[in-house]
């Protein structure tokens, strides 16, 4: 039974607005926070022209949409772009924009709740999860929670008033409770719990954990752990979909192989490959997966995914390679243990019903599909567009752009070249597929910037890159136009990149800035533990501060500290950055240490590095603490 809401403004010191909901024929009086902030969020600035452009600054121009959600009932769509911090609200029909408000930074994704009376947006940067509604052919801000750590993927039971959120930043979901806006339960998930999906009865939740390459189901009453399937070597997963038939959870991802980079080994599948998998929502069994791949045209990066409510068509966005690909679900040739191969099933090939790819261009992402099991939304990154696919005709029917067009700038253009898998060698893999979004990933990788094979070294972060020569973990690179053209012949084995490709690409990395740490106080500080740490930090006995300092938190240089291989090509490590180490899921060069506790009492123990005493464990938990705030 529909939702409906009745917003009216009433007179508290405080200043509320009281929603009344009727969900599932009970009324509900709910108090919802209100501002003069959330007000003046709302006014977007304008161009020349009159249209809204979101927040001001050098990009501010481009919407970036990375998620769409459709409101069907309401012939509605709505845009989640992530450069501008924005929602833009379409008719589904014709594309004409109603509207465009402003939602907290860098939103990350965004579902219909509340049987699609509300919409929630997850606010990675601002960590928060807002909800909104549609009155009148408007946005309207109905509520908000804080829930701090990197919010990022959201499922929510189209009619109960409850939702639930991944943790980035600690590796955690919350559950909340869109009634009174808060969190109710916290529970910890393991790693990067970017995707979420939960059941239609509401009972079980599916985690997708990159960061450790795993999907958890939980026990949505108690936040038990199930069970969990583990992809062997995965990386990058994408967001996930229960089938309304089958009850199984499909999502798409990477897997990275531990070989030598080749052209054989690349055009076999076995450095970096994409696969589509499902995992069972009512019991363990192992994965099951397809491999996505065309020998001498692979895919890569791909993200999202819908299947049609017949049943009938699994659609998959492959980011790197610009298509949405569109499959028969009913016969996919998923395959369990000892699956599935490293290429595409060649049962696949040459029938159109079974496999198409269709070329969109730009950066396809979110997607959402119509119950006609005809019509499919896409939000093209790139492109700053809402896309409009046929998938049973495997035509791009039209497209709504979300902003005038603009020259594109030397940022943007690098950006478009980091996200394209055609750099690539037959188009295998992006930039993004190792430095995702211009971060890291989960493993270690053998990128073949020493010009040895296998040995592989965790994947640094490329915030503020420009900044913190030298470069590579031995610190042999000092020019880092030279590192991105050798990452486009070497590591990605394709054809050299024009100057200009490489300035973008430069000025691409140097926009790149670290989200806000989590881990400070809403004032920016640090808690007392972190400033008890502090002093650890730039004190004899830990002695950190001798190699890290600066706004970086580096030296520059590079040290022998014992930690290397007898056949290394280079001597010592390049001091790494320290800016935002509490989001990385493995430390030192080869990933050894995967906790920051491991760190601190394994080989790069301060003992054992400045050869003093031990820290006891009230010293290692500050330490620990000051870390996580940098």
């Amino acid at each position: 039974m529909a939702s409906t809401f009745n917003v009216r403004l009433q007179a508290l010191s405080f200043r509320r607005i009281v929603l009344s909901v009727s969900i599932l024929g009970v009324g509900i009086g709910v108090l919802w926070p209100f501002s003069p902030a959330s007000l003046a969020q709302n006014e977007i600035p304008r161009n020349k022209g009159g249209q809204k452009i979101g927040v001001a600054s050098q990009e501010a121009h481009y919407r970036s949409p990375i998620d769409i959600v459709l409101l069907e009932d309401q012939g509605l769509l709505v845009s989640v772009n992530q450069t501008s911090s924005t929602l833009s609200l379409l008719r589904a029909r014709d594309g004409q924009l109603l509207d465009e408000v402003q939602c907290g930074e860098h939103p990350y994704e965004a579902i219909a709740c509340l049987d699609g009376r509300g919409i929630l947006v997850s606010g990675a940067y601002a960590g928060t999860v807002e909800l909104f509604a549609v009155v009148d052919e408007k946005l309207v801000t109905k509520g908000q929670v804080v829930t701090g750590y990197e919010p990022r993927g959201l499922a929510a039971h189209k009619s109960l008033p409850e939702a639930y959120v991944g943790l980035h930043a600690t590796g955690e979901v919350c559950r909340l409770d869109l009634v009174s806006m808060s969190i109710v339960d916290r529970w910890e998930t393991g790693k990067w719990p970017n995707h979420l999906a939960l059941t239609d009865d509401g009972k079980r939740l599916a985690v997708g954990c990159s960061g450790e390459s795993m999907i958890r189901v939980l026990e949505t009453e108690t936040g038990e752990e199930l069970y969990r399937e583990r992809l062997s070597s995965g990386i990058n997963l994408g967001q996930m979909v229960i089938s309304p038939e089958d009850g199984q959870v499909y999502f798409p991802w990477m897997v990275y192989r531990n070989n030598p980079i080749t052209v054989g080994n690349i055009r076999q599948g076995w450095v970096l490959a994409s696969r589509i998998g499902r995992v069972r929502m009512d019991g363990p069994s192992y994965r099951e997966a397809i491999s996505l791949d065309v020998p001498g045209k692979a895919v890569a990066d791909p993200y999202g995914i819908v299947i049609s409510p017949n049943h009938r068509r699994l659609v998959t966005s492959s980011s790197g390679t610009h298509e949405v690909l569109i499959y028969r679900l009913r016969d996919l040739p998923f395959e369990g243990s000892g699956g599935p191969g490293d290429l595409i099933n060649r049962s696949l090939l040459g029938d159109e019903d079974r496999f198409r790819r269709l070329e969109v261009g730009g950066r396809p992402m979110g997607m959402a599909i119509a119950t006609d099991n005809e019509t499919v939304y896409v939000a093209n990154f790139l492109r700053d567009s809402i896309q409009v696919v046929n998938i049973e005709q495997g035509k791009l029917v039209r497209e709504y752009p979300l902003g005038e067009p603009t020259e594109v700038s030397l940022t943007r253009r690098g950006m478009e070249v980091f996200y394209d898998a055609r750099r690539s060698l037959d188009q295998w893999y992006s930039c993004h597929s190792c430095h995702q979004d211009g971060g890291g990933n989960s493993k270690t990788m053998d990128t073949f910037n020493d010009g040895t094979e296998l040995t592989n070294k965790t994947v640094l972060p490329l915030h503020g890159v420009h900044e913190t020569s030298p470069w590579t973990w031995h610190g042999w690179q000092q020019d880092l136009r030279d590192s991105i053209r050798r990452s486009f012949t070497s590591t990605m084995q394709g054809n050299r990149a024009p100057e200009e490709d490489v300035e973008a690409v430069l000025s691409f990395m140097s926009s790149l800035e670290i989200p806000p740490n989590p881990f400070l106080t809403d004032e920016g500080e640090r808690t007392p533990a972190a400033k008890r740490g502090e002093k650890i930090f730039h004190g004899k006995k830990a002695g950190c501060a001798e190699c890290h300092y600066g706004d970086r938190w580096t030296d520059g240089e590079v040290h022998e500290l014992g930690l290397g291989r007898e056949n290394d090509p280079y001597q010592g490590f390049n001091t790494p950055s320290l800016v935002g180490v509490y989001r990385k899921v493995r430390w030192m060069h080869d990933g050894r240490a995967k906790s920051l506790e491991n760190l601190l009492t394994g080989p790069h123990s301060p003992d054992k590095v400045a050869g003093n005493d031990r820290l006891n464990e009230q010293e290692l938990e500050d330490l620990i603490a000051f870390l996580k705030s940098l």
